[in-house]
């Protein structure tokens, strides 16, 4: 199937489920959507994406930590330090077992990553030749399920926050303004919930499925 009929699939799709979409402007993309899921106050924002020049549907979340628990995490570091090491290793193997693609974010100075866990993100890729409705609301459920149960291992550890969102260094002097798949250059507001340089997963991007 062609990218346009791969996307009046995805749009009917996610209106026979009442899923409420919003449309971004991307000129890498054939289709850039915000979508919300599930429904009501406990949904998270996903974006569905179309890559030109891409057989694939890629989508991906963002989840930037609160600023209150970076700080309690800050404090877990100095007094604790191998418990820190230690809950950030289970984080890493949770996502690694929940089967999706991920990144983390760790505060930073120079090029020692030895900050609070700034934000993270899980992506999943689907090929246009296994791309089914099922396949696409499993993905969403599988990415939704990732991230929120790394979102209880934070609010479990580190309690619930101040309700306002804390630093990101990776974003910090972006030259690209450009809305990157599940990697935005600007730091995302919608959410906030809740030596190791550059191990598994942290230098994951889902703006290279683009």
């Amino acid at each position: 199937m062609s990218p346009d009929e791969i996307e009046g699939l995805v749009r009917s799709w996610l209106a026979s489920e009442r899923i409420e979409i919003r449309e971004q402007e991307d000129e890498r993309a054939n289709l850039h959507l915000l979508v919300k899921y599930p429904q009501g106050k406990n949904g998270h924002m996903f974006a569905i994406i179309i890559p030109k020049g891409r057989g694939l549907l890629a989508i991906s979340s963002m989840t930037r930590v609160d600023a209150g628990q970076q700080k309690a995490m800050k404090e877990l570091m100095k007094s604790e330090e191998d418990e820190w090491k230690s809950w950030i290793h289970e984080c890493r193997m949770q996502l690694i077992a929940s089967g999706v693609d991920w990144g983390i974010h760790l505060g930073h100075s120079s090029d020692k990553r030895t900050g609070p866990l700034q934000a993270f993100n899980v992506s999943e890729p689907v090929w246009f030749d296994g791309l089914t409705k099922n396949e696409m609301m499993q993905n969403l459920r599988r990415l939704w399920l990732a991230k929120l149960g790394i979102i209880h291992e934070i609010k479990f550890m580190f309690g619930t926050g101040s309700g306002k969102p804390g630093p990101v260094d990776d974003w910090q002097g972006k030259k690209d303004q450009r809305t990157r798949v599940g990697r935005p250059s600007s730091p995302p507001t919608e959410e906030i919930h809740t030596d190791d340089s550059m191990s598994f997963g942290e230098g994951f991007d889902p703006s290279d499925w683009i």
